[in-house]
């Protein structure tokens, strides 16, 4: 029997190292970008957060650190078990809760949290009935006027990653970028972990529509690295203080160009439920 979607990616996350993938290489943009999105967004401490899709906690102790009354969810038990040993080092700040769970069904009341972050659900739910159940289960559980941080993954992702880091020639990708560009459904036969999981790579337009078919008002989707991940000497660059401000100030500065968000590795909308 073939495993489905969801078996290929609890297996392939069940041998990756997901914290320590947020603190190498281009990948620090993406976690640096990320926190900065959700600074700006998020309500002030101690606000509830509900952290779906949450893996090993990475947000959610930075802001339980901050003071946030957070609650992780995910499907993923190494990830849990590995957020409750993160919240047990910070015993001052630890983490409200860190449960097994699933995105489209979530263990809380109707509008009981201030805001909700869907940072991996909205790509690895490679059908969109499941992306729009987890959306509104998320909309569910918001206060009226809370928002929603979701994350997608370029559609155009595959080609520029292999462009700048010399795998687009690779026969075993080729199928795999072809059908990326065709229907943006994300699929790895080869086994290696450089070519992810299964996963839906989204357009920006069919991220914002995804959010309004599940009932929020779309405030802004915004790239997350821009184009700052295809930095040929990014190490050089991350490790130079000034630089790196200078890599930060430019993806600021590109936010609202429509046309750098394809560029992007990820995207994030900021969705509100309507008070």
């Amino acid at each position: 029997m073939s495993k489905t979607s969801t078996q290929r990616i609890v297996e392939f996350y069940a041998e990756a190292d997901e914290a320590s993938r947020l603190g190498s290489n281009w990948f620090q943009l993406e976690h640096a970008r990320t926190q900065e999105l959700i600074q700006r967004y998020l309500p002030p401490a101690p606000a509830t957060v509900i952290d779906a899709g949450g893996a090993s906690g990475v947000y959610a102790c930075w802001l339980a650190s901050l003071g946030y009354q957070v609650h992780l969810i995910d499907p993923v038990p190494k990830h849990v078990e590995r957020a409750r040993e993160a919240s047990r080092n910070q015993s001052d700040h630890s983490l409200a809760s860190a449960e097994v769970g699933d995105a489209r069904r979530l263990p809380f009341g109707d509008a009981t949290a201030d805001a909700a972050l869907l940072l991996g659900p909205l790509y690895h739910f490679v059908d969109k009935n499941d992306r729009l159940a987890c959306l509104r289960e998320a909309h569910r559980v918001l206060r009226p006027g809370a928002l929603a941080l979701g994350a997608g993954i370029s559609h155009f992702a595959s080609l520029l990653d292999s462009l700048t880091h010399g795998f687009f020639d690779d026969p075993n990708f080729a199928p795999i970028l072809d059908r990326d560009l065709e229907d943006g459904q994300h699929r790895n036969p080869t086994g290696k972990p450089l070519y992810f999981t299964d996963a839906y790579f989204h357009r920006p337009g069919e991220l914002s529509r995804e959010f309004l078919s599940a009932g929020f008002q779309v405030l802004e989707v915004l790239p997350i690295e821009g184009p700052g991940w295809l930095a040929r000497d990014f190490d050089r660059l991350w490790n130079d203080p000034t630089q790196r401000e200078r890599l930060l100030n430019a993806v600021r500065k590109m936010e609202r160009e429509p046309s750098i968000l394809g560029a992007s590795s990820h995207i994030m909308a900021m969705g509100r439920k309507r008070p």
